[in-house]
């Protein structure tokens, strides 16, 4: 295996999130998300069927939840629980630095 960094290879331009498999088995996935500037599209919603652990290691972010009125900011060494079928959605990422994230999809 080869010896890799989160915060190299990272593309100069992304019309959309980058979403990279660092590690699958068969119980999670973990990926490393780079975001520049993006957001959900307006009335889209997560609706997953599994859970989501998600670490912020570079920008930030806005969370939004289904029901919550306030938006969950987060910002490095930020880490946040998404549970199965909680509708979420992604407000706002800082564009630079770009936000990259670790996000850990389990059952």
């Amino acid at each position: 295996m080869k010896v890799r960094n989160v915060f190299q290879a990272i593309p100069e331009a992304l019309a959309d999130e980058h979403f990279e498999t660092i590690l699958r088995t068969e119980t999670f996935r973990l990926e490393r998300i780079v975001s520049k500037g993006h957001a959900t599209p307006a009335g889209e919603w997560y609706d997953q069927t599994w859970s989501e652990w998600v670490l912020l290691l570079q920008g930030g972010a806005g969370l939004a939840i289904a029901g919550r009125p306030d938006l969950i900011i987060l910002k490095p060494g930020d880490y946040f629980c998404l549970p199965a079928r909680l509708k979420h959605r992604v407000e706002w990422t800082l564009k630079a630095p770009e936000t990259i994230w670790l996000a850990l999809h389990y059952e």
